[in-house]
């Protein structure tokens, strides 16, 4: 049985950072990214790479520190992997998601991502590491 949707591409991944001024230095200047959004009140920064997105989080903010300590050799650096998937359609997906045993991280949300405003819908996969299922943007976010 197919899932009902095909993946299209990695929208974006999130990064815990220990300094998150030298980490946006570093994407930029070594990488080329662009800061593409600011989220001052989350420690949030949106790194346009591309047609995708890296962003970065620092530890010492409210998102950071829901991943534990800083990145080591004991701690967690990714904070999740976004999957872009078309179509977007909610009982679908949960109804697949359902088969397989897999229960969805609560409602699906509005995310700003690679394309802009759109649905997303978080899973884990089985080592627990968590999962963001992004559906088509219907609105482009000022900066």
């Amino acid at each position: 049985m197919t899932p009902g949707f095909s993946v299209q591409r990695i929208d974006h991944l999130v990064l815990r950072v220990r300094d998150l001024a030298r980490s946006i230095d570093f994407y930029a200047a070594v990488l080329g990214c662009t800061v593409a959004k600011r989220r001052d009140d989350l420690g949030l920064v949106h790194l346009r790479a591309g047609a995708s997105m890296i962003d970065l989080v620092g530890v010492d903010g409210p998102l950071g520190r829901k991943g534990g300590g800083a990145p080591a050799a004991e701690g967690r650096n990714l904070d999740h992997v976004c999957l872009r998937i078309d179509p977007f359609d909610e009982a679908a997906l949960r109804a697949h998601l359902g088969r397989h045993g897999v229960a969805p991280q609560g409602a699906v949300v509005r995310n700003f991502g690679a394309e802009g405003v759109g649905p997303s819908l978080y899973l884990s996969d089985p080592d627990g590491n968590q999962i963001e299922l992004k559906g088509p943007s219907t609105a482009v976010a000022p900066p």
